[in-house]
């Protein structure tokens, strides 16, 4: 970093907007006591410069903003070196569970105690169901009942999701709640995915463009609350090529890997592969060494995929929804 200001050396702002999806090191102007400035620095990727704001995302995940009026310095500096501690770290089902959450945001959330209920105008399961964490603070039928009554006045179906191992499960089998969409999560060490075979036709952005969005097939006609949480995350990027796809989410060690998919006349060329193989270089940068991603338990091509790429199963969740009428 440049001197300090109260010196009277120069302190430059060598950063702008063209410098988005870079690691930089930044000075902001906090606060001035008794005629002395106070200074704070964060470094991280920088994560976007919009309306006057600058977004910085930290190496542990959080993601630091920035009025542009307060910066005093900024500069681009060097990827992180990697960590010589690597692999996957020991992590329980509910804290996975909390970080593929903030891998894929809802756009509406209210809290229930340990519960996270998530709408999102109906775009996919995971963004418009209760993540289920820890006790709601309620007797289970009140808990229910709130839970029913918030998605219904949204107008979409009351879903839960939850490991198979929650203590929940049997209560919700006795009160006839439906088992729907049996996924898996599944973890690998991310160094080797950095391995995996290039392709020079992959690029990697901070954001989803038409085509990139044309080619996610579960858009439908919710483009607009699906761009809210597929943009949403600590650290996103995308990934296109010609006929696939990709999205990574960086948190801290952690990196997300979804929304992989290739054009059916385009799959068995290995473009799947090498999609990720591009999104893990980028997040190695960033400081990430695990990798997870969610996949329905019965998708035996994709798990075969992943098997090859050496993922293997860390837990196993599903969804569950009131029997008869739903939203």
């Amino acid at each position: 970093m440049p001197g300090d200001f109260s010196s009277g050396a120069r302190l430059e702002i060598r950063i702008t907007p063209a410098d988005v999806g870079k690691r930089v090191s930044v000075r902001q102007l906090t606060e001035i006591t008794d005629g002395h400035p106070m200074f704070t620095d964060t470094v991280g990727v920088l994560a976007s410069w919009d309306a006057g704001v600058v977004s910085v995302t930290r190496r542990t995940g959080e993601t630091v903003r920035i009025a542009q009026a307060a910066l005093v310095a900024g500069k681009v500096v060097p990827p992180a070196p990697a960590r010589r501690r690597s692999g996957v770290p020991a992590v329980s089902a509910e804290e996975l569970a909390e970080i593929a959450a903030r891998a894929w945001p809802a756009v509406e959330t209210a809290r229930l105690g340990g519960w996270t209920l998530r709408a999102s105008g109906g775009f996919t399961r995971r963004a418009n169901s209760v993540l289920v964490g820890g006790e709601p603070g309620l007797p289970v039928d009140e808990a229910l009942a709130h839970v029913t009554r918030w998605y219904g006045e949204r107008g979409l179906t009351p879903y839960l999701q939850l490991a198979d191992s929650s203590p929940l499960v049997p209560a919700l089998d006795r009160r006839g709640w439906i088992r729907e969409a049996d996924s898996l999560v599944r973890t690998a060490p991310l160094a080797p995915l950095t391995s995996l075979p290039g392709g020079g036709e992959v690029t990697v952005s901070r954001g989803a463009d038409a085509g990139w969005t044309a080619a996610y097939h579960r858009t439908g006609n919710l483009a607009e609350a699906a761009l809210q949480v597929l943009s949403g995350g600590p650290s996103v990027w995308f990934a296109s090529a010609p006929g696939a796809i990709g999205r990574a989410v960086v948190d801290g060690r952690w990196a997300h890997f979804g929304a992989v998919e290739v054009e059916g006349p385009m799959r068995r060329r290995g473009l799947a592969t090498q999609v990720m193989g591009a999104l893990a270089r980028q997040a190695y940068t960033e400081g990430a060494t695990a990798a997870y991603l969610q996949v329905e338990a019965d998708n035996a091509a994709a798990r075969a995929l992943y098997d090859r790429l050496g993922f293997v199963d860390h837990h196993g969740y599903h969804y569950r929804r009131p029997a008869g009428p739903t939203a």
